[in-house]
């Protein structure tokens, strides 16, 4: 485990502090994935408000338990990026079209707008955005259902 040059708090408004081992404080910085889809625990950035990186995160799983916590939960706050477990149906395979869709966080309708819409990431990893702006990932198309492959070859 890695013992950092600095520490992290919250101010009383929730904000995170990051101050540094000369006693410098940072109010309002905010963690930053380097690869927030290809690799989610490597490389995190500690950005101030003026977008200034303050401090590097290599792993955050080398971080102590108290400071890796703190980061997650401002991760999550900011980031949302539900993942698709399955395709219940599509309304119709010409777009635009309303799909049914299996996520990690419940089933949901989403707009599609176009195929130019689902973008092929690394590998067999999907990234679909929809018409409000919320993406969608598929990390591996391979583990998803026969039906929902098939539905997805419609329009790839």
């Amino acid at each position: 485990m890695q013992t950092p040059d600095y520490s992290l708090s919250r101010n009383p408004f929730g904000k995170l502090v990051l101050t540094q081992a000369d006693g410098t404080s940072h109010e309002g910085v905010v963690p930053v994935r380097a690869f927030p889809i290809a690799a989610p625990d490597d490389g995190v950035g500690m950005m101030s408000t003026d977008g200034r990186e303050l401090a590097w995160i290599p792993r955050l799983d080398a971080l102590p338990v108290a400071m890796r916590e703190l980061i997650e939960a401002e991760l999550a706050a900011r980031e949302f990026m539900p993942e698709i477990r399955g395709i219940v149906r599509v309304s119709t395979y010409a777009t635009p079209s309303v799909w049914t869709v299996q996520t990690d966080r419940g089933r949901t309708d989403l707009v599609l707008r176009g195929e130019e819409d689902i973008r092929r990431l690394a590998g067999s990893t999907l990234l679909i955005s929809d018409s409000h702006g919320i993406h969608y990932l598929i990390r591996d198309l391979s583990a998803l259902d026969k039906a929902s492959r098939k539905i997805l070859d419609r329009f790839l």
